[in-house]
């Protein structure tokens, strides 16, 4: 079977990665063990592709960014202690999204680092790639090729939805098994000590994300006040709107794993599967 063959919300901080942990490690273990549970259903699934939603990456106003470099490498240190994720890009697949989304009006744009192509064509991948990387790796005895977008805030959540839709579409078309991660912290005004200061909003988003995957109702959380948003300052919702584009392609049900505010932002865990 190809296309659309798994899909997840999974987090990014550091910490979660055991081996960065250090002395937080005990807050951050339900959603390390949330994590390596969606690293253990990805296995079962077999994807060739990962095509995976960050939005800490190389970053455009008004445009998607679709790496289309041939290698990536991202390295993570904290606490004396390094992680390092390299795989090989699916250069094929990433220029059919960019073809066919720019085709529909999508504002989409091919980037690479250093090199167009070959040996030392390598992009350097951020945490909200490395993380949910180093889980699969090390669940999977293999490396799927992967594909990085970093999606825009300015154009709005309905070409993200659109996007989605392609995304699904290009996976069917091809001969390959695909998995879409939704790279993505909850709000992150949680705390007052924190960098960005102390909102309800956080919360109350929070428990709209939670009560939304378990209705298996992420279309809800599109029509969310842009101010509401905005003061619960989540990282999650862009990357949440193209995961619900991809779902109303290929439909999956999802499970909430888990959820957690281990520092000033929230973390949670979902898995989408094929019924």
């Amino acid at each position: 079977m190809s296309g659309i063959v798994h899909g997840c919300i999974v987090p990014h901080g550091y910490e979660v990665i055991p081996p960065l942990a250090g002395p937080e490690h005990e807050g951050f273990a339900p959603i390390s063990a949330g994590l390596a549970k969606v690293a253990e259903r990805l296995k079962a699934a077999r994807p060739d592709v990962i095509v995976l939603a960050t939005p800490h990456g190389f970053r455009v106003a008004g445009q998607v960014t679709v790496a289309t470099n041939s290698f990536a490498h991202g390295r993570l240190g904290k606490f004396g202690h390094f992680v390092d994720v390299e795989c090989a890009c699916d250069r094929t697949f990433a220029s059919a999204l960019i073809e066919a989304a720019s085709a529909q009006d999508i504002p989409v744009k091919g980037a690479y680092f250093g090199s167009a192509q070959g040996d030392f064509s390598i992009l350097p991948l951020d945490w909200g790639a490395v993380v949910p990387l180093w889980f699969f790796h090390e669940a999977l005895d293999y490396k799927p090729d992967v594909v990085i977008l970093t999606p825009t805030r300015d154009a709005g959540l309905e070409p993200l939805v659109r996007l989605g839709h392609v995304i699904a579409d290009v996976a069917t078309a091809s001969d390959k098994r695909v998995a879409f991660v939704a790279s993505a912290d909850q709000g992150h005004a949680h705390d007052a000590e924190g960098p960005y200061g102390y909102h309800p909003a956080s919360k109350a988003y929070d428990e709209a994300v939670c009560e939304a995957i378990k209705r298996q109702d992420l279309a809800s959380l599109l029509a969310l006040d842009p101010s509401f948003v905005d003061d619960a300052k989540p990282d999650s919702l862009w990357q949440i709107a193209i995961l619900q584009g991809v779902l109303e392609r290929s439909p999956m049900t999802g499970e909430l794993y888990s959820y957690n505010v281990p520092t000033y932002y929230g973390m949670l865990c979902a898995n989408y599967e094929r019924s």
